[in-house]
């Protein structure tokens, strides 16, 4: 069996944990994982295409493709295989910044990430829903390791950084002085109210250096989709192995500590916890998910 997994950028949150499924499988399969230009839209396209037959991506995306809205040209028969993990986004400032709060980047430059990458497109929903325009600040187009560089160096106000722990960030606050910057009264809960596929996340003491203090951020749950053509079997073998090994994926990569609890929620919650915008569970991961005692 030939198994081509999209994911982030070398070293990113999805690559990283594409990587740690990937070791398990390679014991019996041959399977390859594909760092997409775009992370998110591009695992989409990647299945579309047939080039990809499975696909990390935050679950603001595959309601999108399965619709055909923007980016994507035109409806994708996307389905869902297993949650990746919750993890928060933040803005990190250096910590003699004079900003404080998401309000205080009004005017400044500000880091958020690469054009069209699903990175920048959290920044355009959390700012759309807080009634902050894209042309109150001045927006900067850089890559996670670029951008900072660029904090590092001052050539920057503020950097919007992926979930963590991610070695861009681990270096970052060991080698430079920075916090997080925080939510005004009742914004994180307009977020979270508004754009169903966020969660509340608490970054707690210590998460990094320069964390002082617990913090309440925007969270996304991250995906792994897969394509409705894709054999039962694939899918089935690929969530089972997910199942199967939740433990040992947190103990060996700490991006996937809650992957238990998180299929846990399966049993109190239905498989509709696992579908959102509307993408369905494929029939292979359904399987799986009953075959471990998880779905009725």
């Amino acid at each position: 069996m030939h198994i081509r997994i999209g994911t982030s950028e070398i070293d990113g949150t999805f690559h990283r944990q594409g990587e740690a499924v990937a070791t398990i499988l390679r014991a019996t399969h041959t399977v390859e994982t594909e760092p997409m230009s775009g992370s998110s839209v591009g695992s989409a396209l990647g299945l579309h295409s047939g080039d990809l037959q499975f696909g990390f991506s935050a679950s603001n995306w595959v309601g999108r493709a399965l619709r055909g809205e923007e980016p994507f040209k035109e409806p994708i028969d996307i389905r869902m295989a297993a949650p990746a993990n919750v993890g928060p986004m933040f803005f990190v400032v250096r910590a003699d910044s004079d900003l404080h709060t998401i309000d205080d980047m009004k005017g400044r430059k500000v880091s958020v990430n690469v054009a069209n990458s699903g990175m920048y497109q959290h920044t355009r929903t959390i700012f759309g829903i807080l009634g902050i325009s894209f042309d109150e600040f001045e927006p900067v187009h850089l890559t996670f390791e670029e951008g900072a560089a660029a904090l590092k160096a001052g050539k920057i106000d503020a950097q919007w950084q992926c979930p963590i722990p991610n070695p861009v960030m681990t270096e970052l606050a060991d080698s430079t002085d920075v916090r997080v910057l925080e939510y005004g009264p009742g914004q994180l809960e307009k977020v979270i109210a508004e754009a169903t596929f966020y969660r509340r996340a608490v970054m707690p003491v210590g998460a990094f250096r320069g964390i002082e203090q617990e913090t309440a951020q925007v969270a996304v749950l991250n995906v792994i989709a897969t394509h409705e053509r894709v054999d039962d079997a694939m899918v089935h073998e690929f969530v089972s192995t997910m199942v199967n090994n939740a433990k040992a994926l947190g103990e060996t990569q700490e991006l996937y500590r809650g992957l238990a609890d998180l299929f846990a929620e399966l049993k109190t919650k239905g498989q509709s916890v696992f579908e959102p915008g509307g993408v369905s569970l494929h029939p292979g991961a359904v399987q799986a998910y009953r075959d471990a005692g998880l779905l009725s």
